[in-house]
């Protein structure tokens, strides 16, 4: 706020999340603010969400995860749920598990190293 905005009773705003810049009137500018705030945190989760999704892919087999990861993002693969496959794989291609997710589609199949049984895919990334 400069003298010229006291002068006027207002304020400038400027958001991070558009990049955008606008006065509003001193009056009410607290309600303004506080649903200007859970407005950019909603559109910047909505833009994270997005993008996590954009970079996710699911793999099926060993040969494509060695193939996959190589390209980044985040890797749904099918895990028999022991820490030697997961040691493995980590002294491979220096991908470890991510998250187990809990929630989402529960999708039965066979570790993708091991060929053992896997009750749902895991996350593997890289950190970077």
């Amino acid at each position: 706020m400069g003298a010229r905005d006291l002068e006027n009773g207002t304020v400038e705003i400027a958001r991070r999340d558009t990049l955008t810049k606008e006065t509003v009137a001193m009056e009410g500018v607290e309600q303004y603010i506080s649903d200007l705030l859970k407005e950019i945190q909603h559109n910047i989760f909505k833009k994270a969400v997005d993008f996590r999704t954009s970079v996710t892919r699911e793999v099926n087999s060993y040969d494509e995860f060695k193939v996959e990861i190589e390209k980044g993002g985040f890797l749904l693969c099918h895990w028999d749920g022991t820490a030697e496959t997961e040691e493995f794989i980590k002294n491979e291609t220096k991908a470890t598990i991510r998250c187990i997710p809990v929630d989402g589609e529960v999708d039965p199949g066979f570790c993708m190293v091991t060929g053992k049984p896997s009750t749902r895919r895991v996350v593997f990334a890289r950190a970077y």
